[in-house]
């Protein structure tokens, strides 16, 4: 992690404390610096993208009153009663899976580390144990259906063993893309309370907003007197759902058009489950620790859809029943709504079951939908907005010449993090599909087996090359990440990817002083000391590019400003 990076968590982790809302933030400099200290010598974990999602949220406070990830008596009771121990409501298992027990035992540290070994957290261990999955899958989604999503997470995903315990972290992974609309629960609270916002109900949407979701929204706002929170979930939803940017790109133009007057926008970075009324029962409380007053439970709230034999997993409305008997006790008040439907005759909305049964109800369906975007059908306005189909089709209808973006550096000059930096901006400012090959995850993947002679060093990067060669033969924008220490390889890569698409080689120019002494990871401390050979910088080679697109000075310039060099160099060849 640069020094850049290091800097940044610390001035986060100092405002979020001055507020008293994140109490698992690490932010004396004492602390600080035995973190460090201990991010060389602790047994590593990087997780999923699940993990890293849950850990911001217990970090941040969304999912107070975790301090970590939950412990076998946590677990257990919350399986079983929908509880903690301590007896405070919490639905759904927050657990930290992983493979085998890491040598690790009771009481001791582990560190907490993004997907490419960057340090975020400490656990500290209170249980490892083995989860009946069978049970848990019985309690918490009320089935054992294998076409339920959370069910086929848990037994194909999710590793055997749970590690539980608290966390400490040094600060939260920056987000460059759509920072307007990422706040921390702290931070909306007090957005709520310098606006005077007293009463604020919240919208959960994986989905695109259309009328129905608008009506719905406005109608809440009006039967409690007060405002809106759009908050939809930017983490991990359900396959096939319409991606989190083409959504977001669609609610900011709703937001600015039609709901300034009495909403307010922000992104949750929350990995749904799919687990239906005691999945809305979790978003409840979420949005009580977001600042909000109440909370739209809608038609089958975080449902699914329907189970092997073609019938729904949940009741149309048993998620509102569960949440309402807990609406007391977990202090936010629930509005249940209806399905709202379009009445021709009334040019409005309103829920189903109101509507005269000699009035036109008109609908169309999901598919119908998609097949009117892609053939460039009108969608008539009691149906959407023209803004929010305009975004849609967009993203659909987009198809451009791919591009690779490939970096090229030694370890710890900083390529893995542009590249992340890179990514987030592209994705927020043009249209197409990103894909990270990073050098790490490659080698963890695509790439497992090999070693670190120069012939599977080279088979390594081919393998990229392979990859990021079809995503730009397929129009797509491949960001690529890696050491790839020697000159003949990168050549190849780029002889074949340049047939298909636009190559661009990045050349991170970082002295080799300055990654060893960001070395996070320890691998220079070890190579030097002869506890690892045939490092690249150390004891074997780099082969420095002659004629790279990019040459980046990581000395002079932070990783986001490299990463708007790049982005600049893109502009100028007519590629955004």
């Amino acid at each position: 992690m640069s020094n850049v990076i290091r800097k940044n968590c610390l001035k986060v982790s100092l405002d979020i404390n001055m507020k008293d809302e994140s109490w698992l933030i690490i932010t004396r400099p004492e602390e600080i610096n035995d973190f460090w200290k201990k991010s060389l010598i602790l047994p590593r974990l990087n997780l999923s993208d699940r993990q890293l999602l849950d850990l911001e949220l217990i970090l941040n406070g969304g999912f107070y009153p975790l301090k970590g990830f939950l412990n076998q008596e946590d677990y257990d009771s919350v399986v079983d009663r929908m509880r903690l121990k301590s007896d405070a409501v919490w639905p759904m298992p927050i657990t930290l899976d992983v493979e085998e027990f890491l040598g690790c035992k009771v009481g001791e540290e582990i560190l907490l580390c993004d997907k490419y070994g960057n340090p975020i957290a400490t656990l500290t261990i209170e249980s490892i144990f083995k989860p009946d999955k069978e049970r848990e899958a019985l309690q918490v989604f009320g089935t054992n259906d294998k076409a339920h999503p959370g069910r086929q997470y848990l037994f194909q995903e999710t590793k055997n063993v749970y590690i539980g315990g608290p966390v400490r972290g040094i600060g939260f992974s920056s987000k460059y893309d759509f920072r307007e609309l990422r706040f921390h629960p702290y931070e909306l609270k007090q957005w709520f309370k310098d606006n005077s916002w007293d009463k604020v109900v919240a919208f959960q949407t994986r989905n695109p907003t259309h009328r129905a979701h608008f009506e719905l929204m406005s109608s809440s706002a009006k039967k409690i007197g007060g405002k809106v929170l759009m908050h939809p979930v930017v983490g991990l939803t359900k396959q096939g759902d319409t991606d989190y940017i083409t959504r977001v790109r669609s609610y900011k133009r709703l937001y600015e058009k039609y709901m300034k007057e009495f909403a307010k926008l922000a992104l949750l970075p929350l990995a749904m489950r799919m687990g239906g009324p005691r999945e809305a029962l979790w978003h409840a409380l979420i949005r009580k620790n977001y600042g909000a007053t109440h909370f739209i439970v809608g038609r089958d709230h975080a449902g699914p859809g329907n189970d092997s034999s073609g019938k729904p997993f949940y009741g149309p409305y048993d998620a509102q029943e569960l949440v309402k008997a807990y609406e007391e006790e977990i202090g936010i008040v629930i509005i249940p709504q209806k399905e709202h439907v379009y009445v021709e005759e009334l040019d409005t909305y309103m829920p189903e079951e109101d509507v005269d049964p000699q009035h036109t109800v008109k609908s169309i369906s999901g598919t119908q939908f998609r097949k009117m975007l892609l053939e460039g059908d009108d969608i008539p306005p009691w149906f959407s907005f023209p803004e929010v189909v305009d975004e849609l089709r967009k993203s659909i209808q987009n198809n451009r010449v791919g591009t690779v973006i490939f970096f090229t550096g030694l370890s710890g000059s900083g390529k893995s993090t542009i590249s992340s930096i890179l990514a987030t901006k592209l994705l927020e400012i043009q249209y197409r599909k990103i894909t990270i090959l990073d050098g790490d995850v490659v080698r963890q993947n695509l790439s497992k087996g090999l070693g670190f002679s120069r012939e599977d060093r080279d088979a390594n990067i081919e393998r990229i090359g392979f990859v990021a060669n079809e995503i730009a033969r397929h129009g797509g924008i491949a960001i690529c990440a890696a050491i790839a220490p020697y000159t003949e390889a990168r050549d190849k890569n780029r002889n074949i990817i340049s047939k298909n698409g636009t190559y661009i080689e990045v050349y991170v120019s970082t002295p080799l002083k300055v990654c060893q002494k960001r070395d996070t990871k320890g691998f220079y401390k070890k190579a030097t000391a002869g506890k690892m050979s045939g490092f690249t910088g150390v004891d074997d080679p780099y082969e420095v590019p002659e004629n790279p697109e990019i040459v980046l000075d990581t000395e002079k310039y932070d990783p986001e400003e490299c990463a708007d060099i790049i982005i600049d160099l893109l502009r100028s060849k007519g590629l955004l």
